[in-house]
């Protein structure tokens, strides 16, 4: 029996971990976090019978301890909530799901309390890969990529060095407007922008796929996680999503992972990994495959992913400036406060305006998102 802690519980990713439950009866859940959205969080408690649940806003928290007053499950919330769901006692695994920096300290708790990280939140380690990756390998904790771009590098890279490795090639789609110019993407809508080509993901994530900002943070998140350096991680652009991403050797030999998009299949490559278990869905008919297109990306119109590397190339605080920004200014897009194009220029002129900091802390991090926040909202 493995046991689960599931901490963005009702978001996209953390609703498809829920499925695999369903149909594995060797998975239990014994923690579940959310928000705010308690209408699902009730339903998952009753189906699951987690020993704790957090919802991150208190007011929602005091509302569903009445909701399930006939349960046995105890209810949390706030920050210290999101670590006594991470760090519960029966928990050999935390799937980390929540959206934004929010995920930092739950993470580091869970690893210093010995828990596995099945990690689907990238701003945990594109703002503090510093102190995760090391404190990791102190505790004797493995992180296992969710993302399927990380697990797609993660399988290829099974059995072999990495030290051979090459480079790293992030492949990605594009996005809805692939293709398009700048002049051509100044009306464009959150509508339009939610409307991803070829996966199924939370709104947040599905903005920065369109913005490429998404790559970039895969970009910051895969130097970290296979402890490669910057110039060693390229992005390709693939349209078809059937390569998810692939390792050059020192040999010249290439070692891809390809499937059907499906987030499914790399939640459950790491929950159970090393193992890897029958999974439902689509499979490839390569016969139907008309053909697999690559080109560069398209940096001139898609200013996020360069602004990606360059934080990245200037370390310290620079990384978190990126994404504080990118979150602040995809929430004003969202509510159409913005348009899609001032996106990438939010974030470049945060950039522009940072000292940065080397080797922060947890708090000096934490610092840095709120001094970004209140940068861009007092221009």
């Amino acid at each position: 029996m493995k046991r689960l802690s599931v901490l963005g519980s009702t978001g996209s990713i953390g609703t498809q971990t829920l499925e695999i439950v369903r149909r594995n009866p060797e998975l239990k859940v014994t923690a579940l976090a959310a928000g705010s959205d308690i209408a699902s969080l009730e339903a998952q408690i009753r189906e699951f019978r987690p020993a704790v649940v957090c919802v991150y806003n208190r007011e929602k928290a005091d509302e569903l301890r009445i909701k399930i007053k006939d349960t046995d499950t105890a209810v949390f919330s706030g920050m210290d909530g999101l670590i006594e769901t991470a760090c519960h006692k029966d928990a050999d695994i935390v799937l980390t799901a929540m959206v934004g920096m929010i995920g930092i300290q739950p993470t580091i708790e869970a690893i210093k309390a010995g828990k596995d990280i099945a990690l689907a939140n990238k701003e945990t380690l594109v703002t503090a890969g510093h102190l995760i990756m090391p404190l990791a390998k102190q505790c004797g904790v493995r992180i296992l990529p969710v993302d399927s771009e990380h697990s797609a590098i993660f399988q290829s890279l099974n059995g072999e060095d990495s030290e051979n490795i090459s480079r790293i090639i992030l492949t990605a789609s594009g996005g809805p407007f692939r293709g398009l110019t700048r002049e051509q993407m100044q009306g464009i809508r959150p509508e339009d922008a939610l409307k991803h080509p070829n996966w199924s993901m939370g709104r947040k994530i599905t903005i920065d796929s369109a913005t490429l900002v998404n790559k970039g943070l895969e970009v910051m998140e895969a130097k970290w996680l296979f402890d490669v350096p910057l110039e060693k991680v390229e992005v390709i652009v693939h349209p078809q999503s059937i390569i998810h991403s692939m390792v050059e050797f020192v040999d010249g030999a290439i070692i891809a992972q390809l499937g059907c998009p499906d987030m499914k299949l790399p939640i459950q490559y790491a929950l159970f990994y090393p193992e890897r278990r029958y999974l439902d869905g689509d499979r490839l008919d390569f016969a139907a495959i008309k053909n697999f297109t690559f080109e560069a990306p398209d940096l001139k119109n898609f200013p996020g992913l360069k602004l990606a590397y360059d934080a990245s190339a200037a370390g310290g605080t620079m990384p978190t400036v990126y994404n504080a920004a990118n979150e602040y200014a995809v929430r004003k897009f969202l509510d159409n406060e913005i348009r899609f194009l001032d996106i990438a220029e939010i974030i470049s002129l945060a950039m522009d305006g940072h000292k940065v900091i080397g080797n922060p802390s947890v708090e000096e991090i934490l610092q840095t998102e709120t001094d970004t926040y209140y940068r861009i909202e007092s221009r």
